[in-house]
């Protein structure tokens, strides 16, 4: 898989130690030429703010709004312009969302869905599917 796409209210702005995992996983990720993007359902404004901060604070290069573009996950098109944003086809990209309808939608465009409840459970699926290191 060369890119991953995260949500970010429910899977990336969770605990410290959270926080700090999520660090380490995308830190391996951009070791491994892995693209990243954040995709939100948040509108402009304050929250949006603290999205992109965060996602700069992360090393993530691509942050996909709907506030921006209009369209909310789970919309397919939602989806896809974020694939478009890291230049790869949906089947190259793997999806994290707490949403299971968010995680429904991303397969249904081709991506490979991860849905986030715990941290822990979650890594594993995704240093799986990005061929990361257990010590990442």
């Amino acid at each position: 898989m060369r890119g991953l796409i995260v949500d970010y209210f429910g899977v990336l702005d969770g605990t410290d130690e959270d926080r700090e995992s999520w660090r380490e996983i995308l830190l391996g990720a951009r070791a491994n030429d892995v693209r990243l993007a954040v995709l939100s359902n948040e509108p402009e404004g304050p929250g949006a703010d603290r999205v992109r901060e965060d996602a700069r604070a992360y090393g993530i290069d691509h942050v996909v709004l709907s506030g921006r573009t209009g369209v909310e996950k789970p919309d397919p098109e939602a989806f896809l312009e974020a694939a478009r944003r890291l230049e790869l086809e949906p089947r190259e990209c793997v999806m994290v969302d707490d949403a299971i309808e968010n995680v429904l939608g991303a397969v249904q465009t081709g991506m490979i869905g991860v849905f986030y409840q715990v941290f822990d459970r979650a890594a594993v699926e995704i240093r799986g599917l990005l061929g990361l290191d257990e010590a990442v």
